[in-house]
């Protein structure tokens, strides 16, 4: 029996490495012999053996590992309403997210202003630099602002995986707790000899600038979707079909193979077929390119979403749905986006192991400072840099996104 293919939406993905725990949950499952899954489309392409596993058991792995998943079936299907006003919400809510985030942190770094320079700067309020009101408003940019890392990371726990959101989890919560530490017990560092410096600003920029690269990411992301939608949008919405000697308007969904469709002059040819009765000249630049309309005839074929110029002429309809002409282009576009370049490739298997990297070199740096400098403070400081330091990484976004916005323009 031949293998079938389907492909995956995939949901509440957050980074590269987000995307590898998925193809490692689908390479699991028994009958599963190709998982790929492109983090920038937020597809998955599996191809699996039917008589072994089926979409039931692939959609349950996705979502052991901590994530949904839905087929996608008909290419030529309207965007879900619901789905696509999930998605205008959320971005909504990630620009909100964002300003708030950028009106704190500017408000951060002027009041650290003092402490970073060492001098007070004129016409900057003092108050600002209390670090009991930097505690206060870091911390909506810290818990709610920031609260998807905070529940992404989670879920990479429960998986004993850890991904991009883990890092940024570590390093801001760690920068805060160290600030929130020093402004209870400042003469922690003092009896040492150390100023008692907080990073109430770092955490905020940090969380900021990070949920400023995925909001950019999304836009890009909805941009590139356009191409689909505009492919799409080329489809007639109903067909005018001949039902017992009556000429009937029908939505696209209904119209059957074997129908006998009815294009008047200026209509478009709603689905593929063969003309059985009339003659005209059809617009098939959509197709072709070409400008130069197309004479059609008896036992000539037809495309969907092509344009009827002069005459009018009757066909019967031979595919519908996914199968026409449309529909495949459609495919091809998103089979595009959801493939992988090699150098993507190669970002995943670097992303894969740099979250790791990073939690190993944080922890050395912390032991070299503590057992070889007999610096414990130093230390801990030192290590929260490498945190923070490390957590947006170009890497894991920069390659997808591209690819992404490559097959958008393209399409």
């Amino acid at each position: 029996m031949p293998e079938s293919s389907v492909t995956l939406s995939l949901q509440d993905m957050s980074c590269a490495a987000c995307a590898k725990s998925i193809e490692e949950a689908l390479r699991a499952v028994p009958g599963v012999s190709q998982g790929n899954v492109n983090f920038a489309t937020e597809q998955a392409a599996v191809t699996f053996d039917p008589q072994q596993t089926d979409l039931e058991r692939i959609r349950a792995a996705v979502d052991a590992a901590g994530y949904a998943a839905y087929p996608l079936q008909d290419p030529l299907a309207q965007e879900d309403a619901a789905a696509k006003n999930a998605q205008q919400l959320a971005t909504r809510t990630l620009t909100q997210k964002v300003w708030i985030g950028a009106v704190i942190s500017t408000l951060l770094i002027v009041g650290s202003f003092p402490t970073m320079l060492g001098v007070h700067i004129p016409y900057v309020p003092m108050w600002l630099h209390n670090v009991w009101l930097q505690a206060a408003l870091t911390a909506p940019v810290q818990f709610w602002c920031g609260k998807s890392f905070y529940l992404n990371a989670w879920k990479a726990l429960k998986r004993k995986t850890a991904t991009m959101d883990t890092l940024i989890v570590l390093g801001t919560t760690t920068a805060y707790g160290y600030s929130l530490l020093i402004s209870i017990f400042p003469a922690f560092l003092t009896n040492q000899g150390l100023a008692p410096h907080v990073y109430y600003e770092t955490a905020a920029v940090v969380i900021t600038l990070i949920l400023l690269g995925r909001l950019f990411e999304q836009r890009a992301r909805s941009h590139t979707s356009d191409a689909i939608r505009k492919l799409i949008g080329l489809q007639a919405k109903t067909a005018r079909i001949v039902q017992r000697g009556n000429e009937v308007d029908i939505p696209i969904a209904a119209v059957s193979v074997g129908d006998i469709v009815v294009v008047r002059p200026g209509g478009k040819v709603p689905v593929d077929g063969v003309v059985i009765e009339g003659a005209s000249t059809v617009d098939e630049a959509m197709v072709t390119g070409e400008s130069l309309a197309v004479k059609k005839r008896i036992g000539d074929e037809v495309i969907g979403a092509t344009l009827n110029q002069t005459g009018s002429f009757k066909f019967r309809v031979a595919r519908v749905g996914k199968d026409t002409f449309l529909a495949q282009i459609v495919k091809l576009v998103q089979d595009a986006q959801g493939s992988k370049a090699p150098i993507q490739r190669l970002a995943d298997r670097v992303t894969g192991w740099f979250v790791p990297a990073v939690m190993g070199v944080a922890i050395a740096t912390f032991l070299i400072w503590f057992f070889l400098l007999h610096q414990p403070t130093l230390a801990f400081i030192a290590m929260v840099e490498v945190l923070i330091i490390a957590c947006p990484c170009a890497l894991g976004l920069a390659t997808p996104t591209s690819i992404m916005v490559g097959t958008g323009k393209g399409a």
